[in-house]
């Protein structure tokens, strides 16, 4: 269980939980221990795919694939870390910097794991010519992996949990940055906090100007009601700042999980109960909680952007919040938002949309990353432009004397 440490006043960043795990057998079929302490059954790793149909199915992901399977987009992975020698992602990863403040190699077994099982699901590729092992839900996405967190195993996670808020604040600050200025055009983060932060909120105002969706997990902390209670759940960053879509989890029935946090941040629900995901390790797991949910939705935005790069992140948001399954009575509630993503009609939906609305041309072109100003629309004026201008101007002052002149004459004449 990766549930948040809380200290006393302190916004600790963690990973947004994998409340259960189980490992499935590796390529071998050898039976791996959970961490519950109970077994994995004895199939074969090449039934991982017939474990994830239903995920896929709950998804419409195969359908979604007909018209576009992530090509072109590169999902930022904000995490602990993505091992890119694993089976189901070799060839997709890019690993970018590590801002934690702590020194683990990226050789131990401890490092990466939680953000290993997020890129799985996200751009899992299988292996065996793709007929073995995890399918993302954008299967030709690319991952880029930036570490903001060590793993609650970490040897290091003890001297991290020392590290002052603000320098915990900035290190996810710096991974969106650095995500936005190295060409990421999904974010997905399964992670929270318990409190806003202004450096964090301007980097998210940056990479939404610039067009980028992000996604995050909206927590673990479940909740005895819906959204007509009192009773909701605390709502944690950076699900709840403005533009970030915020994901709850479901299970294979589509019930809302128990662990979902029911609060108002969010905005629509995915599979998060015993989700098939690939390990570090190379091992395949089953993954509960918001954060799988997350690393779902972010592959069906992947699946967005490839096939309409130029499209906003509010009509992303709007093209997934109004085409789900399982929708809510009332059309919302505080426990599955909108409802269950479904990728295919959010592809549809999307496309209309960008239609509606098509990017400037040159916008993101022109547009220079943090703040800059784009180009002058003006070209400076040189002295013989100037010296003309001055001309017109004197020009136009004797004229309008002359009329004054005229005016008064006429004026005389007429008494």
């Amino acid at each position: 269980m990766l549930n948040q440490r809380w200290r006393p006043g302190l916004a600790m960043l963690a990973v947004f939980g994998v409340v259960w795990l189980a490992a499935l057998p590796g390529p071998a079929g050898a039976v791996v221990r959970q961490e519950s302490g109970e077994f994995a059954g004895t199939a074969a790793a090449d039934g991982i795919r017939d474990n994830q149909q239903w995920v896929l199915g709950m998804l419409d992901a195969e359908a979604a694939w007909h018209v576009t399977t992530g090509a072109g987009v590169t999902v930022a992975v904000i995490d602990s870390g993505v091992n890119p020698e694993v089976s189901d992602l070799t060839g997709s990863v890019t690993t970018g910097p590590d801002y934690t403040g702590v020194h683990t190699s990226p050789a131990s077994s401890t490092w990466g794991v939680h953000g290993t099982w997020m890129a799985s699901l996200i751009a899992g590729h299988g292996h065996d010519a793709g007929s073995s092992g995890v399918i993302g839900i954008a299967p030709k996405a690319r991952i880029l992996s930036i570490r903001i967190i060590p793993d609650r195993g970490d040897p290091h996670y003890a001297e991290y949990e020392r590290v002052p808020e603000t320098a915990i604040q900035q290190s996810l600050a710096n991974g969106i940055r650095y995500a936005v200025g190295h060409g990421a055009r999904v974010i997905s983060m399964s992670i929270g906090y318990s409190a806003p932060s202004r450096v964090v909120r301007e980097e998210l105002q940056e990479a939404y100007d610039r067009g980028v969706v992000v996604i995050a997990s909206a927590g673990n902390s479940g909740g005895p009601g819906g959204s007509g209670h009192d009773r909701a759940a605390p709502t944690f960053f950076p699900a709840n700042y403005p533009g970030v879509i915020s994901v709850g989890a479901v299970d294979s029935s589509g019930a809302v999980a128990g662990f979902s946090s029911d609060n108002l941040s969010v905005q629509v629900a995915a599979p998060g109960v015993s989700v098939p995901a690939q390990g570090r390790d190379g091992q395949y797991w089953w993954v509960s909680g918001t954060s799988p949910a997350c690393a779902l939705v972010a592959g069906v935005a992947a699946l967005i952007k490839a096939r309409y790069p130029g499209i906003a992140p509010d009509l992303v948001a709007s093209a997934l919040n109004s085409t789900t399954t399982g929708r809510p009575a009332a059309g919302y509630d505080s426990q599955v938002g909108f409802g269950i993503v479904n990728a295919a009609a959010a592809l549809v939906k999307a496309g209309g949309l960008a239609r509606a609305r098509p990017v400037t041309a040159g916008l993101e072109a022109t547009a220079k990353y943090r703040g800059a100003s784009p180009a002058e629309p003006v070209s400076p004026r040189s002295s013989g432009r100037l010296a003309l201008f001055a001309l017109l101007a004197l020009a136009s002052l004797v004229l309008a004397v002359f009329a004054g002149s005229r005016l008064a004459v006429l004026r005389r004449a007429s008494r």
